[in-house]
């Protein structure tokens, strides 16, 4: 059960930062909830860097929706960069 909550917990960080985050974003719910997911991993990576996290300790929603917010910034970079080739 555990493991749903946090697919929708992704679900909902990776809308909300494809919602902040201009641009036109490919892809449904699906690659929405992968880059929550990933940037809910990203964001504790972060905040353990910065000392807000102890080893082991889940990111909060805050700093699971800036590494999310960081994931769609860098995927619209690499996009723009490859159709500009």
């Amino acid at each position: 059960m555990s493991f749903i909550l946090f697919l929708l917990f992704g679900l909902v960080v990776g809308a909300l930062a494809r919602l902040i985050v201009p641009g036109r974003e490919p892809g449904g719910w699906v690659v929405s909830m992968i880059i929550g997911v990933v940037g809910s991993f990203v964001g504790g990576l972060l905040g353990r860097m910065l000392f807000m996290y102890e080893e082991g300790e889940p990111a909060g929603f805050f700093m699971s929706l800036i590494g999310a917010i960081l994931l769609v910034a860098g995927y619209h970079a690499i996009a723009r960069r490859s159709t500009a080739v």
